[in-house]
């Protein structure tokens, strides 16, 4: 396939603004992202996704004080930051998003998490086109919580577009969070967490 037949398979992209004024009018009833182009329905999360989300805020507040690990924000990620994705979690200092509207810019944040759901296309996003994205940004680490899996999965060094560096541990072992993060995350929790 060329690069012409690969354009005319994929839809107009979306302006920026319609898809803002559509999300803002949603958010009580669903999330909307934009990824690659493309609106997605973020799911609404059950109870064992919120329990894993508690569980990292509290572990991230254990070991980096200085920093909060916030639930739903919205970033805007991608090339040119024109997707808009809402990570499950985003590591930044304290106070980080005072004043800052739905979508933020990704500048000074470490790192962002997903939690997979138990929707496939979800999980589907947030093991790829997610990934994508955030690399795309510049965020230095993405760590995934793939409960179908049953793995945690760094993503590090972020370098044109994709994460050089991507390790995986299934739930129990411990997972090295590198620098600008700089601690190691005990995962045994997890087995609980989920019923294990």
């Amino acid at each position: 396939m060329t690069a012409v037949h690969d354009a005319a398979k994929r839809p107009p992209p979306f302006l920026i603004e319609d898809f803002e004024e559509l999300a803002s009018k949603t958010r009580d009833t669903v999330r909307l992202e934009l990824i690659d182009g493309r609106i997605e329905v973020k799911p609404v999360p059950d109870g064992t996704h919120s329990e894993i989300v508690a569980w990292l805020q509290n572990a991230c507040r254990e070991q980096r004080a200085d920093r909060w690990l916030y639930a739903g924000v919205g970033l805007r990620v991608g090339d040119g930051l024109t997707g808009r994705a809402i990570a499950d979690g985003v590591l930044a200092p304290r106070g980080h998003f005072a004043g800052h509207g739905e979508w933020s810019d990704p500048e000074g944040i470490p790192m962002v998490v997903a939690v997979t759901s138990k929707y496939a296309d979800a999980v589907r996003r947030d093991r790829t086109t997610k990934a994508l994205g955030y690399a795309a940004a510049g965020i230095p680490l993405y760590l995934l919580v793939d409960r179908d899996r049953r793995m945690v999965t760094v993503y590090s060094k972020p370098w044109n577009g994709e994460y050089l560096s991507i390790r995986s541990r299934p739930y129990g072992e411990s997972v090295r969070l590198p620098d600008p993060v700089g601690f190691t995350l005990p995962t045994e929790e997890l087995k609980k967490a989920t019923g294990d």
